[in-house]
């Protein structure tokens, strides 16, 4: 078996508790630590990906047990590709927590950030449904401590608010896999699918009770209106750089639609068949323009990223939600440009909170204005959809691939007021922080979202220089997926088709030696 396909799960997990237990009081050696482990997991990532791009699905089976009597972990170009943007987010997220100072403002920063890496990559890995729920585990337990780490009572607040919400998700996540047990008797996702295709038209009410059961979980995952109301409090009140990583989180939910809904529940399944569309697509668009109206309405600058990530959510969900090879394709580029803008956003807006509060109000001007505003002006651009950076190609793929869908008035419409709104939302953020800032002078306003006084003269950071060369490195993350768009949608079209043949990942998992 291939031992690499294990990698991404077992480094992080062994990593996490020798952090814990053997450097909890040298926290230079937990950084050292943490940013290996992060650079060797990319390293990782990178390999399997060059495995999967050949189109070949490779199985790894725990304890040589075979599929589906034992827990098997399946790579594929789809899995290969989210282990990789996990790891792309994570290094420069992991160095900028170092250079602010932000890892060392609460206890067990690293480990479990490196714990949150382990939930993340086993969901992508995970070939059974019962794994995935236990990977949301991990992760979900480890980002409970992240969203309140440093302290405060606005913090403590919403992450009680993000564990009641993800509590209740977690519940009907099991209920859904009672149900689907009950009916096709087994959780491994191959062998669901291929049971699922024979079984007879009489038990199909159940199974459609718990195919919406669990799409119901994953819009949780993936804050889907109205299931959405946790997203705002919760990752404008966590630490920013948490809340960059946390931009990989709601694509879980959308990792998760895609993997059970294109092998299990896919068009061919009479009792499932129209569920995505007919059930999330009204609820994306309904999303992507409630996230619009959130920026255009906010007046702290967490909260406005927060509703950026809403609003991308909602684009993502609506190319999903067309079902088809070549909207699956552009949800894929978009996955990724949503991904880096998003936690871009978040960092820059940690760099705003740290020198001058959150509110999006004139005040005197702050410290390395001009770099911050820079950086400010990219992200706002990739955020809106605008030319030249890579959200414009993956709006542009998304509406490409509607113009044959039922909704496309529909849907060009919202896709389209929904990205001016966002451009008008951030133009006024950032002429109010950046630019009317050198108009005023010195106030004594306090920041409510923040509980700080934001004319308190901010505490240096430890290092300035690597936490604007770890944004940076965020931004050209996004030139450069624009600059290579030709190749990584040939990537993208390529895990399309092979989302779209199930019958190949389930040969692969069931009917193979490996």
């Amino acid at each position: 078996m291939n031992h690499w396909i294990v990698a991404p799960i077992v480094l992080p997990a062994i990593l996490a508790p020798f952090i814990i237990m053997v450097l909890r009081y040298h926290l230079d050696l937990q950084r050292i630590f943490s940013v290996a482990g992060v650079v060797a997991l990319l390293g990782i990532a990178l390999t399997i990906t060059a495995q999967a791009a050949g189109g070949d699905i490779q199985v790894y089976e725990l304890g040589n047990w075979p599929a589906p009597f034992g827990i098997v972990l399946v790579l594929d170009r789809l899995s290969a590709m989210m282990v990789l943007l996990t790891a792309l987010l994570a290094l420069p997220i992991v160095l900028y927590a170092i250079a602010s100072g932000w890892d060392d403002r609460g206890k067990h920063f690293h480990a479990l950030f490196h714990f949150q890496l382990m939930g993340v990559c086993g969901a992508f890995l995970t070939g059974d449904a019962f794994n995935l729920f236990v990977f949301f585990e991990v992760l979900l337990i480890a980002s409970y401590g992240l969203m309140t780490h440093g302290g405060g009572s606005v913090r403590l607040k919403a992450g009680v608010q993000y564990v009641a919400y993800n509590l209740l998700g977690s519940t009907l996540f099991l209920f859904a896999l009672g149900t689907l047990y009950a009916v096709a008797g087994t959780l491994n996702m191959a062998d669901m699918a291929a049971r699922v295709a024979d079984l007879p038209s009489d038990d199909t009410a159940l199974l459609r009770v718990g195919a919406v059961l669990l799409l119901l979980v994953f819009c949780i995952k993936a804050a889907v209106l109205p299931l959405h109301f946790w997203l705002p409090a919760s990752y404008a009140s966590a630490p920013l750089p948490v809340a960059a990583l946390f931009a990989i989180m709601t694509k879980v939910g959308a990792y998760s639609i895609l993997r059970m809904y294109t092998l299990g529940f896919g068009p061919e399944v009479e009792a499932t068949q129209g569920l995505v569309g007919t059930w999330l697509q009204p609820a994306a668009l309904v999303t992507l323009a409630v996230g619009a109206i959130g920026i255009l309405g906010s007046q702290h600058i967490a909260r406005m990223v927060a509703f950026c990530a809403i609003t991308s959510m909602g684009t993502l969900l609506i190319a999903i939600s067309l079902f088809t090879e070549t909207a699956t394709a552009a949800a894929l580029y978009y996955v990724y440009h949503s991904t880096l803008a998003t936690a871009l956003m978040f960092l820059v807006a940690d760099l705003v909170m740290e020198r001058r509060g959150g509110a999006i109000t004139p005040t005197a001007p702050m410290p390395q204005t001009g770099l911050i505003s820079a950086l400010f002006f990219v992200g706002a651009i990739a955020m809106a959809g605008m030319p030249p950076l890579s959200g414009f190609i993956g709006k542009l793929l998304v509406l490409d691939a509607a113009r044959d869908a039922p909704d496309v008035t529909a849907i060009w419409a919202v896709i389209l007021i929904g990205s001016f709104v966002t451009i008008v939302g951030l133009a006024r953020a950032g002429s109010l922080i950046f630019w009317k800032s050198h108009d005023v002078q010195h106030n004594t306003e306090r920041d409510p979202e923040n509980e700080e006084d934001i004319t308190a003269p901010p505490a240096p950071e430890p290092n300035p220089g690597l936490a604007f060369t770890a944004v940076f490195a965020m931004a050209m993350g996004l030139v450069l997926l624009t600059l290579f768009a030709g190749p990584a949608l040939e990537y993208t079209n390529k895990t399309a088709e092979q989302l779209f043949t199930p019958e190949n990942y389930i040969s692969a998992v069931l009917g193979g030696d490996t």
